[in-house]
């Protein structure tokens, strides 16, 4: 966004002020939940990796409160077991970042790094905080696939590489190409999608499916 200095890491500082209306949500959630992560949450992973799969922002009684993404909250249920399933990841999810559970050629980050009131980033948040997606994609050098988790983390991904939505429009088990990246539409696996049936652990599965055959080539 123009304005703002260029990124000198991939991660926000742990009191990044750049978004004040995030900044004093996270201040709220210090002083109510003072042993909670409540800080931007750091890209979970290696990156080395060739997969990165991007979601929206962390939960307030999830990834906030735990620190590492998707970890503490039904979505994090639904993503962990299939990237188990599909070799993306080794050990046992047990909803905490001490579990010793290991991402496989993966990597986890969000669109947005910092919890936002009701899991509902505005558009000036989401393109301030897409300068730390950019440079997260840039300095992964074996990317090979991306997976982006909704239409939010579909379209600032789309930005961060310089393509438009409208040549690349969402759609759940699309596929774009960008340069040497294929990037992967899914729905977001929250719980209301699964509960809606807008998503099911079928659907969801495909998509990796798709991805890890594509990655095996």
């Amino acid at each position: 966004m123009a304005g703002l200095p260029a990124p000198t890491a991939a991660e926000p500082d742990r009191n990044c002020p750049l978004c004040p209306r995030l900044a004093e949500f996270r201040a709220e959630a210090r002083k109510r939940e003072p042993s909670w992560h409540n800080s931007p949450v750091a890209s979970f992973g290696d990156a080395n990796a060739q997969l990165l799969i991007v979601g929206l922002a962390p939960g307030l009684q999830g990834a906030n409160r735990t620190g590492r993404p998707f970890t503490g909250d039904y979505a994090g249920d639904l993503l962990y077991a299939t990237l188990l399933e599909y070799g993306f990841a080794k050990g046992a999810y047990q909803a905490r970042p001490d579990d010793g559970l290991r991402l496989v050629d993966c990597r986890i980050s969000n669109a947005v790094r910092c919890v936002p009131p009701q899991n509902k980033p505005l558009p000036v948040e989401i393109n301030i905080c897409r300068q730390f997606l950019a440079t997260t994609i840039a300095t992964m050098p074996k990317l090979r696939a991306i997976v982006a988790l909704g239409r939010i983390a579909h379209e600032s991904t789309l930005k961060a590489l310089g393509l438009r939505n409208a040549a690349c429009p969402f759609a759940h088990g699309a596929v774009h190409k960008a340069s040497n990246i294929q990037l992967y539409d899914s729905y977001h696996c929250s719980r209301y999608n699964t509960n809606t049936g807008v998503l099911t652990p079928k659907m969801f599965r495909e998509v990796f499916a798709k991805v890890r055959k594509d990655l095996d080539v």
